[in-house]
């Protein structure tokens, strides 16, 4: 039977990953003291060096942003037409 797949916390990995850049660890010593693939640490450190780890929360509130624009510019047409479609009922009414 196969082994369970960890999963590791963005925090984790950072600290991970100081371990070689500020500490001067390397990769392999690090991942033999923290008990993890040195393959797995290495991409962490790609990873974090192109500026995508870390900053999970950061992503995570500029998507939900985007959405929240996109949501907002979808109720404001929607308000504008039902506008429009009031004005031109009250003048037909009258």
């Amino acid at each position: 039977m196969g082994k369970k797949r960890r999963k590791f916390s963005d925090e984790f990995k950072v600290e991970a990953v100081k371990l070689v850049t500020e500490q001067g660890l390397t990769v392999a010593q690090a991942a033999r003291d923290l008990g993890v693939n040195g393959v797995v640490l290495g991409r962490w450190k790609k990873t974090y060096e192109d500026g995508l780890l870390g900053d999970t929360v950061k992503r995570r509130e500029l998507d939900e942003n985007r959405a929240l624009r996109k949501e907002n510019k979808r109720l404001r047409m929607e308000r504008d037409i039902l506008k429009k479609a009031t004005a031109y009922f009250a003048k037909g009414s009258l």
